[in-house]
């Protein structure tokens, strides 16, 4: 078989149900080229390579891993990428769907891999933590929400599907686990420049209890900072509000780093 490895935070779907419901998930639209990210022991990727007229793709970091999946579905043969998900180029040309049981000591930088990649993923349905997913789709107002969920939120719509247990992994993780779809926004969110709106939500939640208006101060003039949305803080802004916003910032000076995701 094939051994479990603490350091690649490893925890093995069992629950064939909830493969089904993964999988009836994704079936919900309409694809043809399909990435699995972390297949592990196969759980869910012996009912995608049921998938018909499918261009299937698997990333796999763990040699003992991609050598067990070879050896136990040989339809994978040529369709297994070793290595990591991070360090990955977009594995195929044109849009394709997204979908794993993610890693969860990675799963926010496969988030923002993703998008990296937004203008190729037209679907993804992916199982976090629980806590990371409802990060992910929350709304305004709520405690959970912050950079992640503004950031993701202005290029995909998103949607919270179901909660899974802990008893359907081995070994059981302690936390629970939610699966979450992702579609591109129909309608694109209107920003003066991405660096300039990764910059803006990042400086204000970097201090979200503080009023937008000390928060984000370096980033705009004095004059704009009298008008009364900078009395809010962060969590009260809506995505739109805040892609608003980038439009009324100061221009020069901004780093280059602005869309970096560390």
């Amino acid at each position: 078989m094939y051994t479990l490895k603490k350091s690649l935070g490893q925890h093995f779907l069992r629950d064939e149900n909830i493969c089904r419901k993964i999988v009836a998930a994704l079936d919900q639209h309409s694809f043809t080229q399909l990435l699995e990210v972390g297949p592990g022991g196969g759980a869910l990727t012996k009912y995608l390579l049921e998938l018909k007229d499918i261009d299937f793709k698997a990333v796999e970091l763990d040699d003992e891993k991609v050598n067990y999946l070879l050896q136990t579905y040989p339809a994978l043969a040529g369709k297994i990428i070793a290595g990591s998900f991070l360090e990955l180029t977009p594995p195929f040309a044109g849009r394709f769907t997204v979908v794993g049981n993610f890693p969860y000591n990675i799963s926010t930088q496969i988030v923002f891999q993703l998008l990296e990649w937004r203008e190729q993923v037209e679907c993804m349905v992916g199982m976090f933590q629980k806590e990371v997913a409802q990060r992910i789709v929350a709304a305004e107002g709520s405690k959970v929400y912050g950079v992640i969920s503004v950031l993701v939120q202005a290029y995909f719509t998103t949607t919270y599907l179901f909660d899974v247990q802990e008893s359907s992994f081995q070994p059981p993780p302690k936390v629970k686990s939610g699966v979450i779809r992702m579609f591109p926004r129909s309608e694109k969110l209107a920003v003066s420049s991405d660096k300039a709106f990764f910059l803006l939500v990042k400086t204000a939640f970097n201090q979200r209890r503080k009023t937008l208006r000390n928060a984000v101060k370096s980033l705009f003039d004095a004059a704009e900072l009298q008008d009364e949305l900078f009395n809010k803080r962060a969590e009260q802004l809506t995505v739109a509000q805040f892609a608003a916003l980038t439009f009324r910032m100061k221009t020069h000076n901004l780093p280059q780093a602005a869309t970096s995701h560390e």
